[in-house]
Formats: C-alpha cells, structure tokens, sequence
C-alpha cells in the first residue's frame, strides 16, 4: 500500500503519524523546477521520521530535494519536524513572525509560555494536584518541537511560491495566531492548515502574553473573510481534503454560537470558575493533553462571551468566576 496520495496532480498528501486521538497530520508535497515544497512536516518523533524516509524512498527522492519548508502555524503536530528537516535537507524553513514569535515562547530558552499558562489555568480553578503533571506533560513536547529550525518569515498577504504556483497568502488567526493558508485562484486550491478542518472542529485556545486578547473573535472573523473564497478543493491539516468547503465554514460558525449559548445558559443563576465549565462542557474523561486545549478553548468562548457583554467576570480570593447577566 503507498505511503502517499497524489491529489488533482499536484498535492502529494503524506500522513504523517501523530502519538494522539488525531492519529495523523497531512504533510504536503508540491513538486517545483527547482525542487519539492513541503508544508507542515509533523512531530519530531521516530514514528514520523520513519514515515518521511519511507516515503522519500518510495518516491525516489532526497531530502536534498527539498525546496523549501513551509509552515502554515507554528503548533507542535505541524511544526515540530522542521528543524531536523532542515538539517537534512539545508532547505529554509518559512512561517509567519506571529507564529515564529509563539513558537520561542513556548520551546525557546525557559519556555516561558509554560509557567504562564499553568498560573493562568491556576486563577481560573485547575486544581492544584493537576499542575505538576499539566506542567511535565508540556515539558515532554520540547524533544518533539527540536532541533529548533532557522527561520524565515512569511509577509501575511504577499505572494508565496509554492512549487511552480504562486498562491495568495491569507492570515486566518484563530487557531493559532499568525495561522496562515495558501489559495491558488487559478485551481480554487486552499491549503487550509487546520483553520478548517471537514469532520472535527478546530480547537481555539487563549494563551497569555498578549498573544491575542479575543481569539475566537479572531477565528470567526477570519471564518466570514475566508468563507468569501471560491474553493474547488481544500488540503487540510487532519483528515482527507475536502470539496465543501464553504459548506464546512458555514457549519463551524452554527457550531461555536451553539457552544458559546450553551456555556453561557451553565452560568445562568451560579457562578462557575473556566474549569468547571469546561468540565461541564467536555467531560470527565479529559487526557492532561485533551484537558490543556479544553481549557484553553473554554477560556476563548468565556472571553468571547463576556466581550459581547452575554456574561461577566469576578474575582474571588485569587479565582476568576463567570456569571450570566
């Protein structure tokens, strides 16, 4: 069985192995004159290493074949590859500085990402006994995000060449801020990263630093602009590609006003902290991993919420709480 699928004759989609309930990441091929592009890599983990040399080996190329390396954000399952790639293949790895910049946040030297985010889950009710394994679990993913790569930026709305197309670059924050994806009118090609996903709903989490003070703002935003796009086809970071994609953008816009109504009735006449409404809204079965993008992404609904004035803030003894007005 192939390692790979070529795609309209010109994407060749790999999937590479993640250690988690996603299973893969798509990798992408785009062959040049002047050698292949390849957009989001994976984890740097043997699984997916062996997966690239199997692949390169049965498309009868290098990694000197490698043009260039291109990121559409900077989380780990896309990004955490490139460096190690680019010591292979001495190919530049390219990524907006919005994502380079939270990218040495959270793995660049004292990872202060981390000690951040863990006092941020800490004022809004994660329980004590659960920061020392949240923290270790974060600790764990930097041998998957190194080497870390060179990098070189990506201007947000410049033309980018990848292979020997010239796609439009398109900044869609939300996911991840800096996220970008790649259209090429003449194909109605999207290289769509995870901004949108077919089956599954793409996570939206608030991370301190200023990173972005209203990120769901910021995906919904994004979904309205780049719902305006004529797509044939779009390549996506997890699962297959897809040809309804406005479809699928309409679908994500009813699923987070569902959500956001259904976090803001839980505060009707009580006062809970993020973690319990997250609890309430995700379940009690959460993985540390799955608990961390599920509290994050309930902080990113619960600020959303009290932005558009459905909910308010208050803090007692050092806890944030939320409450319905």
């Amino acid at each position: 069985m192939s390692l790979y699928t070529l795609h309209n004759e010109e994407y060749i989609q790999v999937k590479v192995p993640l250690p988690f309930p996603l299973r893969w990441v798509n990798g992408y091929l785009i062959r040049g004159d002047d050698g292949y592009t390849l957009i989001d890599p994976g984890l740097h983990t043997v699984a997916s290493v062996e997966c690239w040399e199997a692949v390169l080996k049965e498309l009868r190329l290098s990694w000197k074949d490698m043009e260039q390396i291109v990121l559409t954000h900077h989380h780990p399952d896309h990004y955490g590859l490139a460096g190690l790639l680019q010591e292979k293949s001495g190919a530049p790895v390219r990524m907006s500085a919005k994502g380079w910049e939270q990218a040495k946040l959270l793995w660049g030297e004292g990872q202060p990402m981390t000690a951040a985010l863990l006092s941020l889950f800490a004022s809004h009710g994660l329980p004590d006994e659960l920061a020392g394994p949240m923290k270790s679990h974060m600790d764990d993913f930097v041998p998957m995000v190194s080497p870390q790569p060179d990098v070189s930026l990506i201007t947000i709305g410049e033309p980018i060449r990848l292979g020997n197309s010239v796609y439009e670059t398109i900044h869609t924050p939300g996911h991840a801020a800096g996220h970008v994806c790649f259209y090429l009118p003449e194909r109605q090609a999207m290289i769509c990263g995870d901004h949108v996903l077919p089956q599954i709903s793409p996570n939206i989490s608030y991370l301190p630093f200023g990173v972005d003070d209203n990120p769901l703002d910021s995906f919904l935003r994004s979904l309205e602009h780049i719902g305006e796009y004529e797509v044939s086809w779009a390549y996506p970071g997890h699962r297959e590609p897809f040809s309804t994609f406005g479809k699928r953008v309409r679908e994500l816009l009813d699923h987070h006003e569902i959500r956001l109504e259904a976090m803001r009735a839980q505060l009707a006449g009580e006062s809970l902290t993020a973690y319990q409404v997250c609890r309430a809204t995700f379940g009690d079965r959460l993985t540390l991993h799955q608990m961390r993008f599920a509290l994050s992404e309930t902080l990113a609904h619960l600020i959303y919420l009290e932005k558009t004035e459905r909910i308010r803030s208050l803090e007692h003894e050092g806890i944030v709480l939320f409450q319905a007005l």
